[in-house]
């Protein structure tokens, strides 16, 4: 697959063995910008010893909005093959993190998922986290049944139009809902014991300034998927990476301001009212 690269639906059939990038701008192996303990996420990804969290360089999406645009559309931090990431991710079991937790993992998915098999033969024993954007492919989430315990994807868009004009992916909506139904097939609702996560699914929703109707059809797939689907309703969009560049007002003038506190508290009411389960 790396060879002709459909990792993602981008499907940019780029040789990233030989060295060639595709819009990720990803080598082959992962690049970790950083990792450590993380208490910023959910509390139940954090329980006592924090969320184990590995951010990868680089994504498929690039959204413009982008929170870790630093990161995200650039390729920065320390190359690391499988082995490398092994040994990082027992690191950070011994630490006392309560999870794995790779951040952006889909452009790298097949040197994970060796490191995963590495670490779980050195004697692993903490869930994996596959926190991602929702870009994916169905292909390459079957391949990964059995090593990840925990998604976290994104659905960030409900619009052909919105996803287009933000991150430049028009199919998102429909690759999401399926790239979804195929993590909700693996894992199930989530599970949490002791107030830790320890299997399932669990989907971030970030609102967006006016973008209220799309947070209403992307809660209703996920009713529709499973009532006992964890949602986090996330009310902390900022402007942050082209957003802030001048240029950026011509497509982006929509989203150049903060969500009300009125419309977070109709999202998530808009998710109760549906049946789900916020989790925050």
């Amino acid at each position: 697959m790396l060879r002709q690269c459909v990792l993602c639906p981008r499907n940019c059939r780029v040789d990233r063995r030989a060295g060639e990038r595709g819009f990720c701008g990803a080598p082959a192996d992962p690049v970790v910008a950083s990792a450590g303990p993380h208490f910023g996420e959910e509390p139940c990804l954090v329980g006592r010893g924090g969320s184990g969290t590995i951010f990868l360089a680089g994504c498929n999406l690039r959204c413009v909005f982008c929170q870790n645009f630093d990161i995200s559309h650039a390729i920065v931090g320390e190359a690391m093959g499988p082995p490398q990431v092994a040994r990082l991710m027992l690191a950070l079991e011994s630490r006392g993190c309560e999870n794995i937790n790779f951040v952006t993992p889909t452009h790298v998915a097949p040197a994970l998922a060796e490191a995963i098999v590495l670490a779980r033969g050195r004697g692993l024993r903490v869930p994996v986290v596959w926190n991602c954007g929702g870009y994916e492919s169905v292909e390459v989430l079957r391949g990964l049944e059995g090593l990840v315990e925990i998604y976290m994807p994104d659905f960030k868009f409900a619009c052909r139009e919105s996803a287009d004009r933000y991150c430049g992916a028009p199919d998102y909506p429909e690759r999401a809902r399926e790239a979804l139904r195929e993590m909700h097939r693996q894992v199930g609702d989530l599970r949490v014991e002791d107030g830790v996560a320890r299997r399932g699914l669990l989907v971030r929703h970030l609102v967006m300034p006016g973008g209220l109707a799309e947070t209403r059809q992307v809660l209703e797939f996920l009713a529709s998927l499973s009532l006992r689907t964890r949602v986090n309703v996330m009310g902390q969009y900022r402007l942050a990476g082209l957003v802030l560049r001048p240029e950026g007002g011509r497509g982006w003038a929509a989203i150049a301001r903060r969500p009300t506190p009125d419309e977070v508290a109709e999202a998530r009411r808009l998710a109760i009212g549906l049946g789900l389960r916020l989790a925050e």
